[in-house]
């Protein structure tokens, strides 16, 4: 079994920073992808932001400069650092990635439980 566990939400003022943290444990082989998605209060989940095991970065035009993905691959974790916050990002942000699980040998799509950030004074 393989699992996602995310840190590091909160509530933050607007203009603040934080930094959600994201592992994956269990009988992993290999991590492809791993992303960050978001779902506001009313809202449909959207990407976020997708970092390939290339170190290959994108992001949604919304956060574009104010945030940043990345990841510790030996430790099959995944950060994102968010600056400049706003009220508009308040939202439950979810970790989401493609692993290749062994016993047996195949590829997963695993998602987090999800994480809230609140954004306001």
């Amino acid at each position: 079994q393989v699992q996602l566990v995310e840190s590091g939400g909160g509530l933050v003022q607007p203009g603040g920073s934080l930094r959600l943290s994201c592992a994956a444990s269990g009988s992993i082989f290999k991590v492809n992808v791993m992303r960050w998605y978001r779902q506001a209060p009313g809202k449909q989940r959207e990407l976020v932001a997708t970092i390939s095991s290339g170190g290959s970065t994108n992001y949604a035009d919304s956060v574009k400069g104010r945030f940043t993905i990345s990841t510790d691959n030996p430790k099959n974790l995944v950060y994102l650092q968010m600056n400049s916050l706003k009220p508009e990002d308040t939202a439950v942000y979810y970790c989401n990635a493609d692993i290749v699980v062994t016993t047996p040998f195949r590829s997963l799509e695993v998602w987090g439980q999800g994480i809230l950030v609140t954004v306001s004074s």
